[in-house]
């Protein structure tokens, strides 16, 4: 019965790969969160300080995936990892993860961000249709719904149910949605380079920096970064995956790494630290003032097709977590279901849009970027590390590539997670404390589907 499954298929080359780095992680970060990280860190310097360490970070852990995923290139990508490394609960808990918190988070602040770029041109989508007395919102407070959350909504399930339709058509959008978007940004970038005029320098910061301010604007910048890691997730559908998945995973962080400090250099060249820190949409505002109305219109509509793009690679790499969980019973089993047709996992992808879809009515930018990077970097310290737990359990693995600067590379990306994490608990902890209740109510799940597993295949390890 199990050799009769459809399965998914390898119908993604090295431009689709690379498109997914470049296109998810791009997304509305480098558009929004330079406005948190001046008001953190008071300081131009600072802020392209940490746009380097977080780059770093993001660089040591895609050479630490890329490892992981040329030995291992399976649908799923840090689930298979983990469950290799620690045993089946831990990608269990990643799958969780991923479906409730991290991923579904990521996509409803993704759709967030684009609902307010188009409330530019279209101001009552960000009116206030509804309010629940309830402590449902951000900080606690009475939960807001807007006709945009609404939009928003709509765009998931509109990418959900294009990607439904198959890999290839999927990859083919990101592809090309990424191309356009990357030729808007430098667009952005040589306005603010070359044409607009340099600001004098300010005479006072915007704040004074502390290692409290530093933590959350790093946190703001690993926002603007994270999705290096979502083609892992698809490594099942690409096309000689021991090549094309290192290739990927480093050439496109550093893509994005030299866009982003390109991008922040156009806006601090032209705008104040000031200006920064009160611009909710600081390229446009940039464009503004060098083109007026028409250049902020224009870098609002390349936003929006940045942010189309990544909510695409979103949708398309992580409903490939659940689905790889539900395929050896970790998870509801029709979320392993593969369409005979299109051979994509049908069922996972429009589960995870609507729980998407759900999760963008429940807070703003700020408190969905959180919750997301908190829940996230758990799980990204754990993969990391995992290159050297397999080094050790097991060193007859085939490995295509091996991670540069091995051991170095791995610990220098799991202590600065752990920092992170840290610093996350004591400063944000409500959204910390959301994610970790939300993992923990995986376990008892775990519990029943591997009971179940094993009486369906009984010779299967008992080891969590």
């Amino acid at each position: 019965m199990e050799a009769a499954r459809t399965e998914l298929k390898r119908d993604l080359g090295t431009w689709p790969a690379m498109s997914i780095v470049v296109g998810t992680v791009i997304g509305s970060g480098i558009f929004l969160v330079p406005k948190t990280m001046i008001q953190r860190v008071g300081s131009v310097e600072w802020v392209f300080v940490i746009w380097v360490v977080g780059g770093l970070l993001s660089l040591a852990g895609a050479l630490s995936y890329a490892e992981l995923a040329a030995a291992m290139p399976e649908a799923g990508g840090e689930y298979v990892f983990l469950r290799e490394a620690y045993g089946p609960m831990w990608g269990f808990i990643y799958s969780w993860t991923q479906m409730w918190v991290a991923k579904s988070g990521s996509i409803a602040t993704l759709a967030t961000g684009f609902f307010v770029y188009l409330s530019n041109f279209f101001a009552p989508l960000d009116t206030v249709f509804y309010t629940i007395p309830l402590p449902l919102g951000p900080n606690g407070g009475p939960l807001e719904l807007r006709w945009g959350q609404l939009f928003a909504i709509g765009l998931i399930a509109f990418l959900g149910w294009l990607n439904y339709f198959g890999v290839k058509l999927g990859g083919g959008v990101q592809v090309t949605v990424t191309a356009i978007k990357v030729i808007l940004i430098a667009v952005v970038i040589a306005a603010g380079l070359l044409v607009g005029h340099a600001h004098t320098a300010p005479a006072t910061p915007v704040a004074v920096a502390t290692f409290s301010g530093f933590i959350a604007a790093l946190v703001a910048a690993l926002w603007a970064y994270d999705g290096w890691n979502n083609v892992s997730m698809v490594s099942s559908e690409i096309r000689d995956p021991q090549k094309n998945l290192p290739l990927a995973l480093i050439g496109g962080t550093l893509a994005v790494i030299a866009i982003y400090m390109l991008a922040n250099a156009a806006y601090f060249r032209v705008m104040t630290p000031h200006e920064v820190a009160g611009a909710d949409r600081v390229a446009a505002d940039m464009m503004r003032k060098i083109w007026h109305a028409p250049g902020a219109n224009a870098v609002s509509i390349a936003a929006m097709i940045s942010i189309f793009a990544a909510l695409n690679g979103s949708i398309l790499t992580g409903s490939r977590v659940p689905y790889a969980a539900a395929r050896e019973g970790y998870f509801f089993s029709a979320i392993g279901y593969v369409n005979p047709k299109y051979h994509t996992p049908g069922v996972s992808i429009a589960a995870l849009s609507a729980w998407a879809g759900v999760l963008v009515l429940t807070g703003k930018y700020d408190d969905l970027f959180n919750l997301v990077i908190f829940a996230s970097w758990i799980l990204y310290g754990m993969t990391a590390a995992a290159v050297i737990v397999l080094r050790i359990k097991r060193p007859e693995m085939v490995r295509p590539y091996r991670t540069l600067g091995y051991p170095v590379v791995p610990i220098l990306f799991v202590a600065g997670a752990s920092v992170l994490l840290l610093t996350t608990i004591r400063d944000r902890p409500r959204e910390s404390l959301m994610g970790i209740v939300l993992i923990l109510l995986g376990l008892p799940f775990y519990f029943y589907w591997r009971k179940a597993a094993l009486r369906i295949t009984p010779g299967r390890s008992r080891t969590s």
